[in-house]
């Protein structure tokens, strides 16, 4: 199936990248792999995201390849065609949706559950721990050997979506990609470093207050975690810091679902949800407007922090009873 992403390449020269709203290290590290691809096949390609990468991912970008939405919009060309890649949900680009209707072609990679409410097509995996993976495993079909800064970009996004190896979609696949990268120069220890133990204190001032909301619903199986916008302002963290927060509660083994509603500073909500496997919180997630994985998901939100996390929990509630 990988075949189709050669077959769009050869129609086109011109390109423009992006992924998901929200940039977590996968979508980042594809979009590195897949500027490399290209550029190595002659194709002229920029990567234009709907907002700038979190100070957290910027050293998977030291070249400063990725561009802002609200800085390129004006001095795009006509004639290119769009590559979105780690959502196959063209609501979940931000910004970048407006760009769809000048393309020649949208053409998706991604590794999630499709949301059966998007029109866009492309090689979709969703046995692939990452996009990551996928792009890994492009480059190596086509014989491309990956510079150790694009191999590092990779990596990274592996481990972040795999779990440093620990998740359910984790197989050989994912091993070999890896190796692959850590034949190209990658060293596993400055990855897990950067990735885990880069924060600053105000990262910690926001954890503590974001544990302080901790709640336990239906019979100790669900854990609840609230992120208020006053939390943000009074810590000084940036709002990617707490992305991370919804994994701690999955610690406590009777603990099946983990929910983290957040507020950013302009007040808008979003809402992640992880569990162990025995609720597909995608399932959950694409009812509200969202996707992602069976173990890990996520949907903005226009209502408010509280009558959020009573809707999520009401559709969690009902999840559980199937089970």
């Amino acid at each position: 199936m990988s075949d189709i992403v050669f077959e769009f390449l050869n129609r086109y020269s011109s390109l423009v990248v992006t992924t998901h709203d929200n940039v977590d290290a996968d979508g980042i590290g594809a979009e590195k792999v897949f500027l490399e691809f290209a550029r190595s096949l002659g194709k002229q390609i920029r990567i234009i995201n709907s907002s700038p990468v979190p100070d957290s991912y910027r050293f998977m970008d030291r070249e400063n390849a990725i561009e802002c939405w609200e800085e390129a919009r004006d001095k795009l060309p006509e004639d290119a065609a769009m590559v979105i890649l780690d959502t196959a949900d063209e609501y979940n680009i931000g910004k970048l949706k407006e760009f769809i209707p000048r393309t020649a072609e949208v053409m998706v990679i991604d590794h999630h559950e499709p949301n059966k409410f998007s029109k866009l097509k492309g090689y979709i995996d969703q046995t692939a721990s990452s996009t990551c993976e996928m792009m890994v495993e492009l480059v190596l079909k086509a014989g491309i050997k990956l510079s150790p800064e694009t191999a590092v970009a990779a990596y990274a996004g592996i481990v972040y979506d795999s779990g440093f190896f620990a998740y359910s979609k984790t197989t050989i696949r994912t091993f070999r990609a890896a190796l692959a990268l850590i034949e190209a120069g990658v060293k596993p220890y400055e990855i897990y470093r950067e990735l885990n133990e880069n924060a600053n204190s105000s990262s910690l001032l926001l954890q503590k207050a974001v544990l302080s909301t901790l709640e336990i619903h239906n019979k100790g199986r669900v854990a609840v975690q609230m992120l208020r916008r006053d939390d943000l302002l009074t810590s000084g963290a940036s709002y990617e810091t707490a992305e991370s927060f919804v994994n701690i509660p999955l610690k406590c083994k009777e603990i099946v679902v983990s929910v983290l509603v957040k507020e950013n500073k302009e007040g808008n909500i979003r809402c992640s949800l992880r569990s162990k496997g025995g609720v597909n919180v995608s399932k959950i997630a694409q009812g509200l407007g969202g996707g992602g994985h069976v173990s890990a998901a996520g949907f903005k939100s226009s209502l408010s922090i509280d009558d959020t996390l009573g809707v999520v929990l009401e559709k969690i509630s009902e999840e559980l009873e199937k089970a």
